[in-house]
């Protein structure tokens, strides 16, 4: 199967590499609407796959979607993802009770947790609240974007309708820390970064 050898292949390549952290080895499997039926019977091969190349970094999978493994009702590709996950991680773009609430459920299951994507500033989702809750429960937190480019992820969700053309700008940014040039969107924001993430 041209999945499993790929797989096997990219991992294996990898896997004593000390730049690589984790291997993410599907990106939310439940967002995956219409074929759900086949997400359930490749992802537990996919993480076997993963496991058979001995890679010596952590194995893991986000679960992102609220309303279900955040209310005890894991969906049976979240199941899995908690199962085989080596760290735990997920995806939040919520205010910050929702996102403390998420986190301290995860860490529940006692195993390292990874918040790998955050970041969603007209959602709720910011550096100057959700970053010190991650520090304060020892959660790696990952956001999403760093540096303004050709992706323009700096546009809202609602970019996918509502076409900021001629100029028009959002009135916040949603992702992204930096400019093209290297100026910060929110010189707060960096202050707060390397305050947070200096060594004691």
């Amino acid at each position: 199967m041209r999945l499993e050898a790929y797989v096997e292949g990219a991992v294996g390549a990898f896997a004593k590499d000390p730049r690589i952290i984790g291997w993410d080895v599907w990106n939310e499997p439940s967002n995956s609407k219409d074929s759900l039926e086949s997400v359930h019977e490749l992802l537990p091969k996919v993480f076997a796959w993963a496991r058979s190349a001995n890679p010596v970094q952590p194995l893991t999978s986000g679960v992102f979607q609220e309303g279900t493994w955040d209310a005890g009702r894991p969906t049976p590709a979240e199941e899995v993802q908690l199962a085989e996950s080596d760290v735990i991680s997920f995806h939040d773009y919520h205010w910050p009770e929702v996102f403390e609430r998420r986190a301290t459920r995860l860490l529940a299951l006692g195993r390292p947790v990874w918040c790998t994507e955050y970041l969603a500033r007209g959602a709720g989702s910011t550096f100057d609240q959700s970053l010190p809750i991650g520090k304060r429960l020892h959660v790696t937190m990952i956001n999403w974007g760093l540096v303004d480019g050709k992706t323009q992820t700096r546009l809202p969700w609602d970019s996918w309708t509502i076409p900021y053309v001629n100029g028009r700008e959002p009135i916040v940014w949603h992702h992204e820390v930096f400019h093209a040039d290297g100026t910060p969107c929110r010189q707060a924001e960096v202050d707060l970064i390397r305050a947070l993430t200096r060594a004691p």
